[in-house]
């Protein structure tokens, strides 16, 4: 196979009775086919896989038998069922697997520590974490437990609940404020639900720890709030910005845009 199919620049397996080399061809005929290459002759497929035209006539025509290739006697396109083999890879794959490389796509880009969490009890519990420094006295990692109504992401879990499960939660969790700067009551907890609500996405001011800022967002199955992702701030970089409020918005802007990539990758995970 050439370099043009084989984007990891490799070179193939010798066969052997652990390599099946029909299978390995098939998939190279269907990577064959990209942005710059989505239709194509037969002559152009056996010349982008190396086979010969009449290899690459059996391996097209098998995969427009199986429905993943459509054809108009002359030219081959791919048809949507190739997604297919993508979701039964993201099928597999677990929420933190998920959303991990976006984390780490979303703290490159910012310089900053992004994390996400799920809802247990009246706490949240990180489940992926993307360390850029230390900002906390209190070290995250996986596993790492806080009050949900006095973090970021809690709040946007909080938000997400249904009526009766918020009832609950407010029922069990002890409310009262963790620094000078955090709230510490029920109703004022609920104004700002319903302000995270409007606005989808929730940006916590000191409130878990003096210094610590953090904005976060909802992470969707289907319509159901399931996670939070969420970028962690040091509250003096963040007063240092030109113009604080414009920066804290459009770094609202990035966490939501993050959200709904992971998002995405649960509903194509089905």
């Amino acid at each position: 196979m050439t370099d043009a199919v084989r984007t990891d620049n490799q070179p193939a397996p010798q066969a052997s009775d652990q390599y099946v080399q029909s299978l390995a061809r098939g998939l190279a005929v269907i990577r064959a086919f990209d942005t710059d290459h989505p239709v194509m002759t037969l002559t152009e497929v056996a010349a982008r896989t190396d086979l010969t035209r009449a290899t690459a006539r059996r391996f097209l025509h098998t995969l427009v038998e199986l429905g993943y290739v459509r054809t108009d006697g002359k030219t081959f396109a791919l048809t949507a069922k190739v997604l297919q083999l993508g979701y039964a890879y993201l099928s597999g794959l677990s929420l933190p697997q998920l959303a991990q490389p976006h984390l780490e796509e979303l703290s490159l880009k910012l310089g900053e520590s992004t994390s996400a969490a799920v809802l247990d009890g009246t706490d949240i519990a990180y489940i992926a974490r993307v360390t850029t420094r230390r900002i906390m006295n209190v070290g995250i990692t996986v596993g790492t437990r806080f009050p949900a109504y006095a973090t970021s992401m809690g709040r946007v879990l909080l938000a997400g609940l249904p009526p009766a499960e918020l009832k609950g939660y407010l029922a069990a969790a002890d409310i009262k404020p963790l620094t000078p700067r955090a709230l510490g009551t029920v109703k004022e907890l609920l104004a700002v639900l319903e302000t995270v609500r409007a606005q989808g996405w929730c940006l916590l001011d000191q409130e878990l720890e003096l210094g610590l800022m953090s904005v976060a967002a909802p992470v969707y199955d289907g319509s159901k709030v399931v996670a939070a992702v969420n970028v962690s701030l040091q509250a003096q970089s963040v007063a240092a910005q030109p113009d604080p409020d414009a920066y804290l918005a459009a770094l609202a802007q990035e966490i939501v845009a993050t959200a709904k990539l992971v998002s995405a990758d649960l509903t194509a995970r089905g």
